[in-house]
């Protein structure tokens, strides 16, 4: 027997479904032009040359390896201090903290993730370089160390958040089993409600350096932005230059239709694709998770 649809309620189905479909799409448009514009580089630049160490695009020097260098090991800083601190601050705020603290700890967090990179740049200049220089006797505060500071911040909003509704996803039933069984509140935080929502925290952690590995702003101010290879983790401490600094810093300035313009968007394909790699891990994690899950109920 065939259920009667209003015809309101056939447009709004549609038009959901189509908009699922436009979000395919666009991903789809962006990544075909980033291709039509970036793949000419791999004819016009020998494939060694962009394999090298050295970026001086005015002398036709287009490695990007110190590019890729500098955006891993700020994005590897930024991971050391935000995975930590978001998934700590996201259990205080889920398990620990009262119902008062907790109503005001929360959107204090959103809010920080509304802040625009650009002011947290302006900081970093105005305050953490000056603070590193000066106390931690360094030859510049204009370092990896101060942009992987930066990126923390920005990450930690969105592991905090993610992280903090998938712990708050947890049944109150898991909890009060393990209390039962003589559990104190750390050891049922630690083996009890961080196991059932780990895929939930993955997510999190995985979009949390997603963001932070295609921030722009606020690296392109505070890295100083030296295209130099980093060869050991004393290189944290030194200036760098990422991916995204390169195309922001350039692409204004390049003319269109070059070489150096087709290695920007090459540039681009790179890191559209990191981005693809960290969303597709973190669905096929909250996948492989779903999935057992329904296992076990069953």
């Amino acid at each position: 027997m065939e259920q009667n649809i209003s015809p309101t309620e056939y447009f709004v189905t549609r038009l959901v479904r189509l908009s699922g479909f436009s979000a395919v799409v666009f991903v789809a448009m962006i990544f075909i032009f980033l291709l039509t514009e970036g793949l000419p580089a791999m004819g016009e630049v020998p494939l060694f040359t962009l394999s090298s160490t050295r970026w001086y695009p005015i002398e036709s020097y287009f490695g990007i390896l110190p590019l890729l260098g500098g955006s891993l090991i700020v994005t590897l800083g930024a991971a050391l201090v935000a995975v930590p601190t978001g998934i700590g601050t996201a259990v205080f705020i889920a398990e620990i903290a009262p119902r008062w603290l907790r109503e005001i700890l929360k959107p204090l967090v959103e809010l920080l993730g509304g802040l625009p990179s650009v002011v947290l740049g302006f900081l970093g200049i105005l305050v953490v370089s000056p603070f590193l220089h000066r106390y931690a006797n360094l030859p510049t505060g204009l370092t990896a160390f101060t942009g992987s500071l930066l990126l923390g911040a920005i990450a930690i909003p969105t592991i905090v958040s993610v992280a903090e509704d998938a712990l708050d996803a947890v049944p109150r039933s898991y909890r009060d089993a393990a209390v039962a069984l003589g559990a104190t509140e750390w050891q049922t935080i630690w083996r009890v409600t961080l196991p059932a929502a780990r895929s939930g925290v993955l997510t999190a952690v995985m979009l949390g350096i997603g963001r932070a590995i295609g921030e722009t702003m606020a690296v392109m101010m505070v890295t100083g932005n030296a295209p130099v290879m980093p060869t050991s983790l004393g290189a944290l401490f030194s200036p760098v230059r990422t991916m995204t600094a390169t195309i922001a810093a350039e692409m204004g300035e390049v003319a269109n239709g070059s070489t150096h313009y087709h290695v920007l968007f090459f540039i681009g394909i790179i890191l559209f694709l990191i981005s693809l790699a960290i969303n597709v891990a973190a669905s096929a994690v909250v996948f492989r998770q779903r999935k057992r899950a329904e296992r076990i109920l069953s």
